[in-house]
């Protein structure tokens, strides 16, 4: 057989076109429609979302069918391009989101942190994945296991958003208050397992509900863990040092988008999600010494303002808010709304009174821990894929999303105007202004003037 037989046909010139239109639409409209979003005091995940809803089928395809088809044609090929553009920003925006986590905090907050993020993750863990027994057959996906269902419907009910609520404190000026610092703790621990979590399901919808099958799941993620603490720590902190000391432009941010992928692909090639080992490798990359993270401004600015929208847009795409219509539907999702704040508030404040804070403190836990956002978008479209939502649950579950990110600002609001701030906090927070830029320097004090005597 001759060379030349053996080469690819590369992508057809019309798929080509399509995928380009779709790409530069896209992020155009997921672009001004996130300004848009922020103007009105949301946030601009928001907006991107609804990018892709205009676009999608629940009003493009409604309105100008001829016009939808055409930009967005229903064929598994051209989803799949889009998709993988999408699944490349979702590594890397949940590789930042390990690389923001602040593991000194993690270390002095200790136990009592622990304390309010477990609550806040096991409550609605059960109360979702009781809720998810309980569901028609009409919101699972065709030959979906309803026990794997169930105990995914938990998962979405018990993750957080870090990037989402880091953004909304630092909005509101309250990440340096003692409440502020407990949430994104409590947000990390909850992420972590919820990542965890979503793993072992996902792994019993691809291999089934078999003992053996789960005992291996939970084999490999003991040794994902520890080959993350010890051999994968040393290899990405020898990485990303060397990159730092070449003094190469652009190295460090090759090296890290090199890393993320690779730990991404390694467990994938486990049976588990991707998006763990892309978390595992940005924190891993965030506690690197002798490393400046801020070397990764650019990269994580491309993430945020081009791959995120796009990735979000994209999500958008699969949501029909004309599903929503149907009574029986529209009551179930009013009911997973309902199980999901519920579930976050009752375990936040409950686990907020055991460690000892104040009634109105542990109602800001609640309302901070409350925020799905792009996570929980995330985990959403991770549910198709393993085939166990249908559109409709899909929609409901990103409406989840966004409503609760909504809610978060005004309750955090109401509570802590009724918690005093304290002369460390407020110190704290003069400190964290003026790191930001976003306050002056204290002016040094003066010398004292000393006159001569006559």
């Amino acid at each position: 057989m001759s060379v030349a037989a053996s080469v690819v046909q590369p992508l057809p010139s019309h798929a080509l076109m399509v995928l380009l239109l779709q790409l530069g639409v896209l992020l155009l409209c997921a672009l001004l429609l996130g300004r848009l979003a922020e103007r009105l005091g949301m946030p601009a995940v928001v907006g991107e979302l609804a990018a892709g809803v205009l676009l999608g089928p629940s009003l493009l395809l409604h309105l100008a069918p001829g016009i939808g088809n055409r930009l967005f044609p229903q064929s598994t090929e051209q989803m799949h391009l889009l998709d993988a553009v999408g699944q490349f920003g979702v590594i890397l925006l949940v590789g930042f989101s390990g690389i923001h986590l602040d593991l000194k905090l993690v270390r002095r907050q200790g136990a009592r942190a622990a304390g309010v993020g477990l609550a806040g993750l096991l409550v609605p863990l059960v109360l979702g994945a009781g809720l998810g027994f309980l569901m028609p057959a009409a919101l699972r996906a065709p030959g979906a296991d309803h026990t794997v269902f169930a105990l995914f419907v938990g998962v979405v009910m018990c993750v957080s958003a870090i990037p989402v609520i880091a953004r909304t404190l630092i909005d509101m000026k309250l990440i340096h208050r003692d409440v502020g610092q407990m949430i994104l703790v409590a947000v990390t621990i909850d992420d972590a397992v919820g990542w965890v979590l979503l793993s072992l399901v996902a792994a019993m919808a691809t291999t089934g509900l078999y003992t053996g099958e789960i005992l291996t799941t939970l084999g490999e993620v003991g040794l994902l863990l520890l080959a993350t603490a010890t051999a994968g720590r040393w290899l990405v902190g020898a990485a990303m040092r060397a990159a730092g000391r070449a003094g190469v432009p652009g190295l460090p941010l090759v090296t890290a988008v090199v890393l993320m992928t690779l730990s991404a692909a390694g467990t994938h090639a486990l049976g588990l999600e991707a998006a763990l080992g892309a978390f595992f490798c940005g924190i891993l990359i965030g506690g690197t010494r002798e490393f400046d993270t801020a070397s990764l401004a650019p990269l994580n600015t491309t993430v945020m303002a081009v791959l995120a929208p796009l990735f979000f847009a994209t999500a958008g795409l699969r949501m029909d808010l004309t599903s929503l219509a149907d009574p029986e539907i529209a009551l179930w999702g009013l009911a997973v709304l309902a199980v999901a704040v519920a579930g976050k508030f009752l375990g936040a404040f409950l686990g907020g009174l055991t460690t000892r804070m104040n009634r109105w403190e542990s109602l800001a836990l609640g309302a901070g821990i409350n925020a799905r956002g792009v996570i929980e978008v995330i985990i959403a479209l991770i549910g198709v894929r393993l085939g166990l939502l249908t559109v409709e649950m899909y929609s409901i579950v990103v409406l989840v999303a966004v409503l609760t990110s909504l809610m978060a600002p005004p309750v955090l609001r109401f509570a802590m105007n009724r918690v005093e701030q304290t002369a460390e906090e407020e110190l704290r927070g003069h400190r964290f202004l003026t790191r930001t830029g976003a306050a002056p320097p204290p002016a040094p004090t003066p010398a004292p003037t000393t006159t001569a005597d006559p």
